[in-house]
């Protein structure tokens, strides 16, 4: 079977590999790709956007399925787009239809959805540029610090946490009335701040059953010991210790199982990932967030650790039939250490050759922003190569990891040395 991979970060570098491995998976294609997805498939041009540029490549290269990384294209309906068409609604693709993805293109249609079913999360209200002073008056009484939320896709930089009430009010009449992220803070979500570490939980579905992946744990700040900026995720960590059989029940009990089924009371049609963002409150989850599709740098640590046919189990969610699939799942750990460019999360430089990658013997390098030049590779993005190794235990993950991020160099490179200090 042939199939189309879409996107070009870490995360589709990994699923490349995975479904590389694969007897089920004829010719692969990704689009557009990066310079390490060449070693898994054939890069393709194409937006993740251009769903008839898409489409048309399908029917061209007799595509058996299409596999969406990132939110975006699923934001906007590619699904949709794909079913509504009568050349194109016979090839599977792997990733809600619009309606689905609002778990995460809507914040605040997220959150009323926890509501309805149940599912245990951090208490909220949603304030409009109408209701400023309602969402002032709110904010005088929710309690510090407070976590502010744009309720639609900001690219992982929608999320402020106020620590105080004046910059809290300041902050939502800058995100209400001078739109600070754009058309997603046209609508603001005020949440509770939760006390507690933060997990990662992945779900595939086809809409009637679920596998529950393994979990990870991911660490978002620029700096070491957690300080600093936010970024797009810096490192990841899989198997996570605190997230125990019993811990892991809480979660299959309160959470997957009421999402699942409340999506199909819904008549809410979901193929594919659901990635829940959780905080472990004292031993008890509470969901923070929803995604539509696996997470990165997680999804880098995840696929390292699943040992089962990755296409099979894909299969299983196009035909509805993924109970009768087998998932395994290795004891091992997985560490990533992401390697950014300098100067990010901020401006940063680019266009670096970067070499040494050939040196790395005992991790797998997963490429992000990266493209090729000439011979040379060389830097695109903010984030540029996950750095992921499997070892025996969790410190020995981590040094592996740690040590083949250091063989690899470029012009301004950074990586933290203590991504699963805070687990050891």
């Amino acid at each position: 079977m042939n199939i189309l991979l879409l996107g070009s970060g870490g995360r589709e570098s990994a699923f490349a590999w995975k479904i590389s491995q694969s007897p089920k998976c004829g010719k692969l294609f990704i689009a557009p790709g990066n310079a390490g997805t060449t070693q898994y498939g054939q890069n393709v041009n194409i937006k993740v956007t251009d769903f008839a540029g898409i489409g048309e490549f399908a029917l061209e290269n007799n595509i058996g399925l299409v596999l969406v990384g990132p939110e975006e294209p699923l934001v906007k309906g590619i699904h949709d787009f794909f079913l509504g068409d009568e050349k194109l609604k016979h090839i599977p693709v792997i990733g809600p239809q619009k309606e689905g993805a609002q778990l995460e293109g809507s914040k605040d249609f997220s959150k009323a959805f926890m509501q309805r079913h149940n599912i245990p999360a951090a208490a909220s209200k949603t304030f409009t540029r109408d209701t400023l002073q309602a969402g002032f008056e709110y904010l005088a009484t929710a309690g510090l610090p407070v976590v502010l939320k744009a309720d639609g896709l900001a690219a992982g930089k929608g999320v402020l946490i106020c620590l105080t009430l004046e910059e809290a009010q300041l902050e939502l009449a800058e995100m209400l009335t001078n739109a600070k992220f754009g058309d997603a803070s046209s609508k603001v979500v005020v949440e509770q701040f939760l006390q507690g570490i933060e997990l990662s939980v992945f779900v595939m579905t086809d809409g009637e059953h679920y596998k529950i992946l393994p979990e990870a744990k991911d660490y978002k700040r620029i700096g070491e010991g957690d300080t600093g900026l936010n970024t797009g995720g810096m490192g990841s960590v899989s198997p996570v210790p605190f997230a125990d059989a019993a811990f892991m029940k809480k979660v299959e009990e309160r959470v997957i199982i009421p999402t699942v089924e409340g999506l199909k009371k819904e008549n809410i049609p979901y193929k594919g990932f659901i990635f829940i963002g959780l905080m472990n409150c004292n031993g008890e989850p509470y969901v923070i967030e929803y995604n539509c599709r696996m997470g990165d740098p997680e999804t880098e640590s995840v696929m390292r650790r699943i040992n089962s046919d990755f296409v099979d189990l894909l299969q299983g969610v196009a035909e509805g039939s993924l109970d009768k699939k087998e998932l395994t799942i290795s004891a091992k750990t997985a560490a990533t250490v992401v390697i950014v460019a300098g100067g990010y999360p901020g401006e940063y430089l680019k266009n670096r050759v970067i070499t040494g990658i050939e040196n790395v013997h005992e991790s797998i390098v997963f490429h992000a922003g990266t493209s090729m030049q000439g011979e040379d590779i060389i830097t695109t993005g903010g984030r540029v190569l996950a750095v992921t190794t499997l070892q025996d235990n969790l410190f020995n993950a981590l040094q592996q990891a740690t040590a083949d991020a250091s063989r690899i160099y470029w012009d301004g490179m950074y990586f933290r040395r203590d991504i699963g200090f805070d687990l050891l």
